[in-house]
């Protein structure tokens, strides 16, 4: 993160609860999120990462604690709005308008998503993640790796201040995965906060200023990833059973 980057939050999460009948997929996680920052968010399967990021993009309600945005309460907000206040996200499995080319599917985001500096440069938001000699295939045709990037695409046609990374990673071939790396760095720079989830630990080394490490819905650890794998208590989650909340959103 830039020294000159803002060090008051953009994002604020406080005692955070999600619950799904009797399991809590999250259960009281407190953190923050600075203009520039990039946090990974990391985990076994079922330790909650994806459901913070399905709150806070207003895929799901909080059943406890809050989520401010700056000094405004966000939690429980529907994703259109919170897409016009600044936050976008991608996803595990993308979802773009498949009978859309690429180029309609980013100009449909930039045209809904509200860019509060109007319209972008498709062709050089596409050419940034090589989907330039792509933009008038239909989306059905791309390949998953892709369609990820065109997600990261459409995300960022809306001029996101909050942009919500959900394993972009997974998938990708070692050039792009340095590729997709720089690009995401680079947007740090520019004073976009970055919340990432992932499982390619190098990749999330490569690119955090600091990790949140999650289990059951807690936070056991806030640090560099260079720290965590020293912490006893991260150790034991990763190399023991590992099994709490399995089978459940990650």
């Amino acid at each position: 993160m830039s020294p000159e980057t803002p060090r008051s939050p953009l994002l604020t999460v406080e005692s955070l609860v999600k619950r799904f009948g009797g399991f809590h997929a999250l259960d009281g996680l407190s953190f923050d999120l600075k203009p520039g920052e990039i946090l990974g968010l990391v985990g076994p399967n079922g330790s909650g990462k994806t459901t913070c990021i399905n709150v806070i993009s207003g895929l799901y309600a909080p059943d406890g604690g809050r989520v401010w945005l700056e000094d405004h309460a966000i939690g429980g907000l529907p994703s259109h709005r919170l897409v016009h206040l600044g936050i976008n996200r991608t996803f595990q499995v993308p979802k773009p308008f498949l009978t859309l080319t690429v180029r309609e599917n980013v100009e449909v985001a930039n045209a809904y998503g509200r860019n509060p500096e109007g319209w972008v440069d498709v062709d050089d938001l596409l050419a940034s993640l090589d989907l330039k000699a792509l933009a008038d295939r239909r989306a059905a045709e791309l390949n998953s790796a892709q369609q990820k990037m065109l997600d990261l695409a459409r995300a960022l046609a809306t001029g996101p201040r909050l942009l919500l990374v959900d394993e972009l990673a997974a998938g990708l071939n070692p050039a792009e995965l340095g590729r997709v790396a720089e690009r995401l760095r680079e947007l740090a720079k520019k004073g976009i906060a970055l919340l990432v989830v992932e499982h390619l630990m190098g990749f999330i080394d490569q690119i955090t200023d600091r990790v949140i490490v999650m289990n059951a819905g807690k936070e056991i650890f806030e640090g560099v990833m260079a720290d965590a794998v020293y912490d006893k208590r991260v150790v034991e989650v990763f190399l023991g059973d590992g099994d709490e909340g399995a089978g459940h959103a990650s």
